[in-house]
């Protein structure tokens, strides 16, 4: 009866999703994301200056819009180069590669700022359900997987010692009228709190956190405490 009525809800597409995501992805990259941009850093020291910017930047817009470009999303994010990558015998292929893309976004006042940046890949598989007639998905119910997807994922990853201070979510919903620099102004905000992070860790005090982002409490989700994912297990299973 629980499996039917989960059925009926769709409630265990979005899970699945972000555990996919989580076990077969970010938990292999994640680990490895510090020493790759402390590596990048030592050759480039002026362009990630702040090491609280040295993480993966992980975009999650709810209307599961997914640009295959970040440039064609918005003209201020520029591609700079790939960071270096992770090769690994997967699922039978041989030498599957890994590796993320650095990028440098333009704010307002024409300054640079350099990150790891790009999509939760997930996420166009919820778009392309809601285009499949098969799959029967409003466009409604496409918004609320988009919502579960970015709670269960956050909570997996809160309880994920191997990713912690490895990544930083960035969810957001696109304005109802389109902004040509909407998507490099949500991340360069996120990118100026790990640096004000940084300077308050240094100086010892607490940062000062403008509530102008979106975070899980704003996503209007009515979850039962049994929706939620479980803990992480620590002992191999």
């Amino acid at each position: 009866e629980m499996s039917e009525m989960s059925e009926k809800s769709k409630q265990n597409v979005a899970h699945g999703l972000a555990w996919s995501y989580y076990v077969g992805y970010l938990k292999i990259v994640l680990p490895r994301m510090k020493k790759s941009m402390e590596e990048f850093s030592r050759a480039n020291p002026n362009l990630l200056a702040c090491r609280k910017t040295w993480k993966l930047h992980i975009l999650v817009p709810l209307n599961c819009d997914v640009y295959d470009e970040l440039e064609k999303a918005d003209s201020n994010i520029q591609y700079v180069t790939d960071l270096t990558e992770t090769t690994l015998a997967r699922a039978g292929t041989k030498k599957r590669v890994y590796k993320h893309s650095l990028y440098a976004i333009r704010d307002e006042e024409n300054q640079l700022w350099h990150c790891a940046v790009e999509y939760a890949t997930p996420l166009q598989s919820l778009y392309a359900m809601s285009q499949d007639e098969c799959a029967a998905f409003s466009r409604e119910e496409r918004l609320e997987q988009a919502k579960l997807f970015y709670r269960t994922l956050e909570e997996i990853l809160k309880g994920s010692k191997e990713c912690a201070g490895a990544y930083r979510l960035i969810a957001y919903e696109e304005p109802e009228e389109a902004e040509t620099h909407f998507l490099s102004r949500e991340i360069v905000w996120h990118l100026r709190q790990e640096h004000h992070e940084e300077i308050a860790m240094l100086e010892g005090s607490q940062p000062h956190s403008p509530s102008t982002a979106l975070d899980s409490a704003e996503l209007n989700l009515q979850i039962s405490v049994s929706d939620l994912p479980q803990p992480l297990r620590t002992d191999g299973f």
